[in-house]
């Protein structure tokens, strides 16, 4: 009778626990600035969880340090799911690589919440460039003269995306680094340089009008955003994928039970065609998930990256 007693007990503080979580409003802090993909899916997924919730959800844009300052803010906040880091694989895989000193280990400081999104990179083309398809960069990047490839920065996701083709194929590249999509698309488009990978946002008017030829997509698998557009792997080179994670994270020792409710909250509003159909436009199909699925990512992340960065040479003091 007293184990039974015991048992009541615990489901009783823990269902007091769930509902009485949260008691205040909870910020979301986003490392970009208005417009970044992150501040899009915070914006659009926090909406509905304030509806749900019947608490409001404030996203604040902490931009800069690749970042370091969005996180370490969050970090400083208290424990008890009310602050949020909506980060990605840039700002805590690739930088924790980069960086000679890193003030935060993601598997160590924070607590996974969910896997929100994966936004593919596409490997595209300049329309006047010799690449008609992934098999005709495959053999003249093998040839002899260097085939010269843009990215939106040094150490930056579509540099590593490069590099893993590199290190699959044993290409010969030359890389000059653009500050972001805003200097690689011009780039692209005037054929001064005649590859790259690039996000979603930029490709699809481009392509649409034939401006950039799109030979295929970075992920694993088919994005749900471009059927019709093949994997690298499908179209060339075995073995390739490289995806971007973008997910909620709150600070080590938050309550398994804010956790769950926020894993439960978000995955709700990844779910309604309404904020599927804004992600999508935006070029960032919903993902969700349990938080054990986003802390498998991550760590598959972490590893992966740190090894490409290794291999580009890339450093940031």
């Amino acid at each position: 009778m007293k184990g039974f007693a015991a048992v009541l007990l615990f489901l009783a503080l823990n269902a007091f626990g769930q509902s009485d979580f949260p008691s205040k409003p909870i910020r979301v802090l986003v490392p970009t600035t208005a417009g970044g993909v992150p501040d899009v899916l915070a914006r659009g997924v926090g909406q509905r969880m304030a509806e749900s919730l019947g608490q409001p959800v404030v996203v604040e844009n902490r931009a800069g340090a690749g970042g370091i300052l969005a996180a370490e803010a969050v970090l400083k906040s208290p424990a008890d799911g009310h602050t949020l880091f909506l980060g990605d694989t840039g700002n805590y895989a690739v930088s924790a690589a980069l960086y000679a000193r890193f003030p935060y280990d993601v598997q160590k400081d924070f607590a996974p919440v969910v896997l929100a999104a994966a936004p593919p990179v596409y490997l595209v083309a300049a329309a006047g460039s010799p690449f008609h398809s992934v098999q005709d960069f495959v053999r003249l990047s093998k040839a002899g003269t260097p085939v010269v490839y843009g990215s939106t920065g040094n150490g930056n996701v579509t540099h590593l995306a490069m590099e893993l083709y590199r290190s699959l194929t044993g290409a010969n590249l030359t890389h000059v680094p653009y500050k972001g999509a805003a200097g690689l698309a011009p780039a692209l488009l005037s054929g001064d340089v005649g590859i790259g990978f690039i996000g979603y946002s930029i490709v699809a008017p481009h392509a649409r009008t034939g401006k950039l030829r799109v030979l295929a997509v970075s992920t694993p698998q088919r994005s749900a955003l471009t059927p019709e557009i093949p994997t690298l792997a499908e179209a060339g080179v075995p073995g390739y994928g490289f995806s971007i994670s973008v997910g909620y994270l709150a600070p080590a020792g938050t309550p398994g039970a804010a956790i769950a409710r926020l894993n439960d909250e978000i995955n709700k509003a990844l779910r309604m065609p309404e904020v599927r159909q804004v992600l999508e436009t935006a070029g960032i199909p919903p993902v969700g998930g349990s938080a054990q699925a986003f802390a498998d990512a991550i760590r598959a992340e972490v590893q992966q990256m740190a090894a490409l960065v290794r291999t580009s040479g890339a450093r940031v003091e």
